[in-house]
């Protein structure tokens, strides 16, 4: 329920809690949450496959914005991702969010691509892509 409230709080269109429930079940699917005082202040989900990850959605509570939560699920998403032998992450955010595409390039992410009148109200989407080195370890 949580997670459903910040999605609520942080998206126009927000996604149902179904399809929360059945990424839970995507073995290449993953969610993450970030608490505070055992409360979810914010989350982060994406598809890890092969080599390539995307990340489809980080919100983070509108009374937490600005205190960190996005790097700390940006920076788990990209060391999990490299350990498990993903070279590339992908995305795609609104043209106007700029802390967004502050987060994504303060991470490494370069905007790739732009994706025309993407969005329900006609607004661009900017594709970003990170460019790291895996370190799997395989055994």
């Amino acid at each position: 329920p949580q997670v459903v409230e910040i999605e609520e709080a942080s998206f126009p269109l927000p996604w149902k809690a179904e399809f929360f429930l059945t990424e839970g079940q995507n073995p290449h699917g993953w969610l993450w949450v970030a608490e505070k005082d055992a409360v979810v202040v914010g989350y982060l989900c994406g598809w890890l496959v092969a080599d390539e990850g995307e990340i489809l959605r980080v919100a983070v509570h509108p009374a937490s914005r600005r205190c960190g939560v996005g790097t700390v699920l940006l920076d788990k998403s990209i060391g999990i991702a490299g350990q498990r032998g993903v070279r590339t992450l992908h995305l795609e955010v609104r043209a106007s969010n700029r802390s967004a595409i502050e987060l994504y390039t303060s991470h490494g992410f370069r905007e790739v691509g732009r994706r025309a009148r993407y969005y329900e109200n006609g607004e661009d989407a900017l594709v970003m892509r990170w460019e790291g080195t895996a370190v799997r370890e395989d055994s």
